[in-house]
């Protein structure tokens, strides 16, 4: 029996929500879902109701205003969600006071709610339903004169669906996404528990939020959290607080796919390390994320690349170039390309779309090139939660993984990907460009390499049909990795002839 003093959560259900909700809403409370038009709260309610059914045998109810049940069916078929298969097996039903076409309803005053709360007094009975939601309050409340009567009723309805011991959602609008919590000004003072979903705008790009604004008497995560909507499964959640620094530490050392690289990084690798390779276009990150595959594979481990600039056919013909056959993997079954372009999605979508083709393919090595391509559909917030989530998911599942990033400049420079990745990779591999006496060469250092020693020098790569020799390195050049390379000999022989030519 449930201790009365106690406050107990029901899981809802909903992929991820229930992690930033540590556990579920608040058993047999009502809770306020609040956003603005085309922010989802049609698609919460009816979920939170078909998770219930699907996950937990449980019944449902839903009550709506503004769209007719048979718009519903339709509209959540999409979802996977058979609404009328559950209403034919008595285990969800419709409380259908939404207006007819042309038809203008007011609910005003005690009796008119009084029947309405009796309809749904009637559906709870007769499906046995644990859960309500109800679609939405502006459409009640529109004929009320005054705040006071909105509150009066709002309290009036969250108290009878207590009595009902049904958990409840209820949507209500707001105007902006950063102004009052609801149309009305009350709402959130009479609900139990506040949720607040949002579609904001942001260097004209769409990012969808979700922020527990309050869970009364219980606990709950803070602050505002990505999700998105997936044809055949609804809501999905990304709960970056989630998180933890738990992963696992390995000193098993692997190859990157070149015994010259493997020494200046002290040996290889560590298996369940995260490593980013930066550089400008043409200075050969895609050859180093082909050698780190064709290295794993070689040792009999499964790889997976998702690549976002180039086609299949492009990455197979490189590969073939420095002597490297895709085709062959593929057939073995060591490796699985997945080519997408950034915009075919939002950046929630393909974080979670990778993560289900590392789930499903299980491999021991990730590579992804590039991540730049991915700056382009997300904002500089919304891009650092994915890379974020994302190295996480990776480490937790002991997988190498290895980032390309392009610096905007030909010889160098910061690019955004560095700035939001480099502070959570393990290992940074800058490529660059030189120009000497005339002459364009490519150089490379080992930056970063946690928990090991490796070689701090500039070092001269060429790229032939074998793929990348690393040189020896650059000496008496200053200035690579700043984008100004210069021999710092001839330098200071100019300086002297000048001087020399100054005194006669």
């Amino acid at each position: 029996m449930n201790d009365p003093m106690n406050i107990y959560k029901l899981a809802t259900g909903i992929p991820g929500f229930d992690h930033i909700a540590v556990g579920g809403i608040p058993l047999g409370r009502t809770t306020l879902v609040s956003g603005t038009a085309g922010s989802a709260k049609t698609v919460l309610a009816a979920q939170f109701l078909a998770e219930g059914l699907t996950k937990a045998d449980e019944s449902g109810v839903f009550v709506t205003f503004e769209e007719s049940a048979t718009d519903l069916r339709r509209n959540m078929i999409n979802f996977g969600w058979d609404i009328a298969q559950w209403e034919k097996e008595g285990r969800w039903a419709f409380v259908d006071a939404s207006p007819e076409p042309g038809q203008d309803v007011t609910f005003s005053g005690s009796y008119d709610l009084g029947g309405l709360l009796a309809r749904i007094e009637n559906a709870v009975k007769k499906t046995g339903a644990k859960r309500l939601s109800m679609d939405s309050l502006g459409a009640v409340f529109t004929q009320f004169t005054d705040s006071a009567t909105v509150r009066r009723e709002l309290f009036r309805i969250s108290t009878a669906l207590k009595k009902l011991g049904v958990t409840s959602l209820l949507t209500a609008e707001r105007t902006e996404e950063y102004g009052d919590i609801a149309r009305y000004g009350v709402e959130e003072f009479v609900a139990d528990n506040v949720i607040i979903v949002r579609n904001v705008l942001e260097e004209e790009k769409r990012r969808r939020t979700i922020e527990i604004l309050k869970f009364r008497g219980t606990t709950h995560h803070k602050g505002e959290y990505p999700f998105t909507i997936i044809p055949g499964e609804g809501i999905v959640v990304i709960p970056l607080s989630a998180i933890q620094l738990k992963q696992k530490s390995s000193n098993v050392r692997i190859t990157s796919g070149s015994a010259d690289l493997d020494k200046m990084c002290g040996g290889g690798f560590f298996r369940d390390s995260i490593i980013l390779i930066s550089g400008a276009t043409g200075t050969g990150k895609t050859l180093l994320s082909t050698e780190f595959i064709a290295g794993g594979v070689n040792k009999g481990e499964r790889c997976l690349l998702f690549a976002f600039e180039e086609s299949s056919e492009q990455l197979y013909r490189n590969a073939n170039g420095w002597g490297v056959s895709f085709e062959d993997m593929e057939k073995a079954g060591k490796l699985m390309v997945v080519c997408e372009y950034p915009e075919t999605a939002g950046l929630e979508d393909h974080l979670i779309f990778m993560k289900k083709a590392i789930e499903r393919f299980k491999p021991n090595r990730v590579a992804i090139d590039s991540l730049s391509a991915l700056e382009r559909v997300s904002t500089s917030k919304g891009f650092r939660e994915f890379v974020i989530g994302l190295t996480s998911f990776i480490k937790h599942q002991e997988i190498a993984g290895l980032f390309t990033a392009t610096t905007p400049n030909l010889l160098g420079g910061s690019s955004v990907t560095e700035a939001h990745i480099s502070t959570i990779t393990d290992s940074i591999i800058l490529l660059r460009y030189v120009e000497m006496f005339g002459e364009m060469r490519r150089g490379m250092t080992v930056l970063k390499m946690r928990g090991s020693m490796h070689d701090k020098d500039i070092r001269e790569f060429t790229i032939d049909a074998e793929g990348m020799k690393i040189g020896k390195p650059f000496r008496n050049v200053s200035g690579i990795l700043s984008g100004n390379p210069h021999n710092s000999s001839a330098s200071e022989i100019e300086r002297m002839g000048s001087l020399f030519r100054e005194e006669a």
